[in-house]
């Protein structure tokens, strides 16, 4: 008996527990049931071993069962657990160790559980499966006696908050006037509570409309326009941009000018005013071409002639001859009365050999000087056909070329040009004028 209150004890405890869980689905039910007790198949198991018992059908049959009828109470501990009170009565020749079993021994038989279901599912669906544990007191005659319900179900959703019960157990008896047995029922239960009803919807107060002020006009409420005077843009927070670029006035060093953040709203600086902006500018304090990042053109020699526009960027040279040195003015003398001595047969490109001399001294001072370049220019007096005498001016100009290239030197050093009756030297009304304009000339240079 002991044993008994302890677990009566540990039951409600649990169901108290659950109580607090306000999240389930059942209020109170009560329900009716029939039922079937069989003692003689727990018997037989007992006696013989299971195996042996499904082996010989031994066992569950109905001819052998008692009936009774129940009573019971449910009441939904959360989604998942119910609390379920049986009552339960019949009229039988109890099977007890301390009742002589005669033919007229049936006697009222009364018996209560108080289980737990645990359901797999929640009251939602129709089927919900569960198993059950509990504890049980019987009362035969004067004989009491306690076991524990152990079984599983299912619990059919048939009506409105109305629940088919179909139950089967097997009770273990724990005191020596109990008796081992199956229990099946059948009921039906319905709900004796009150349903909750969801308090009603509180009614929702529509403040006033908010008075909007808008100053400026800008479309932007003076409480979001962080400048509520002046009408702007949504995108700068109601504040003008004049220039267009992005930063509001109230913040822009430059209002009348697009520029950039970095430089609060002003262009990126150009310092030595080259057109090239200081981040671009590797020189951004010199003056300078894009071509060279804003730097100055590079004058390698430092002549004062920049390498684009000298013609000897590593040499030292004037200006005057195109950055390169200055050539000897004795050389220079030395080539242009060479070229004084040249002579050729009249009417002719053919050259006379008393111009070899000369041609051999010129020779000499181009092979002297690598670098030295040569033009050669022949011209022509006005007399007879302007067109023939220009064949004539270009072939006596390449007649000396050919005896320069004949005599050593290369090719791409000398330049051979004929200009004809132009750029007469002097008059060509006298004869001695018309002999000075028909000439070579001989012009040494070094770029």
């Amino acid at each position: 008996m002991k044993r008994l209150l302890l677990l009566l004890t540990a039951i409600f405890s649990f169901e108290a527990s659950f109580s607090q869980n306000t999240d389930y689905t059942k209020g109170s039910f009560l329900g009716f049931g029939l039922f079937l007790n069989d003692f003689q198949s727990a018997s037989v198991i007992r006696t013989d071993g299971i195996v042996d018992v499904f082996k010989n059908h031994e066992f569950f049959k109905t001819s052998e069962m008692n009936p009774g009828i129940s009573v019971n109470y449910l009441s939904g501990l959360s989604k998942h657990v119910d609390f379920i009170a049986t009552l339960e009565g019949s009229f039988l020749n109890y099977p007890n160790q301390n009742v002589t079993q005669t033919t007229d021994n049936n006697k009222f038989l009364m018996e209560s559980t108080a289980s737990l279901n645990l359901k797999l599912l929640t009251d939602r669906y129709v089927v919900v499966p569960y198993i059950d544990l509990g504890v049980g007191a019987s009362k035969y005659g004067k004989y009491l006696g306690a076991f524990i319900p152990l079984g599983a179900g299912l619990q059919v959703n048939i009506a409105d908050e109305v629940y088919l019960l179909l139950n089967s157990q097997y009770r273990v008896a724990i005191t020596e006037n109990a008796s081992y047995h199956f229990y099946h029922s059948i009921g039906i239960a319905g709900n004796i509570s009150k349903k909750k009803l969801p308090p009603p919807p509180k009614a929702i107060e529509i403040p006033p409309a908010p008075v909007v002020s808008d100053r400026d006009h800008d479309g932007i409420v003076d409480s979001l326009d962080a400048c509520p005077d002046q009408p702007g843009t949504a995108a700068l927070h109601g504040c003008p941009d004049r220039d267009g670029d992005g930063i509001a006035d109230k913040d822009d060093k430059c209002p009348d000018v697009p520029g950039v953040a970095k430089y609060q709203g002003c262009p990126i600086p150009d310092t030595d005013g080259d057109g090239i902006n200081d981040e671009e500018d590797k020189c951004p304090t010199v003056a300078g071409v894009a071509r060279y990042q804003g730097c100055p053109i590079p004058d390698t020699d430092g002549d004062g002639v920049n390498d684009e526009e000298d013609k000897c960027p590593t040499e030292v040279g004037p200006a005057s001859n195109f950055g390169c040195p200055v050539i000897n003015v004795a050389i220079i003398e030395k080539v242009n009365k060479a070229a004084q001595n040249i002579f050729f047969t009249t009417g002719s490109s053919k050259l006379l050999p008393k111009s070899f001399k000369s041609l051999k001294e010129v020779v000499q001072i181009l092979k002297d000087n690598p670098s030295y370049k040569i033009d050669v220019d022949g011209y022509t007096d006005n007399v007879g056909n302007k067109d023939k005498n220009q064949v004539l001016s270009e072939k006596r100009s390449g007649a000396v070329k050919a005896y320069l290239v004949g005599n050593g030197i290369d090719e791409s050093k000398i330049a051979s040009t004929g200009h004809g009756m132009d750029d007469p030297k002097a008059n060509n009304k006298t004869a001695t004028g018309r002999a000075k304009n028909r000439r070579v000339e001989m012009k040494l240079r070094n770029y």
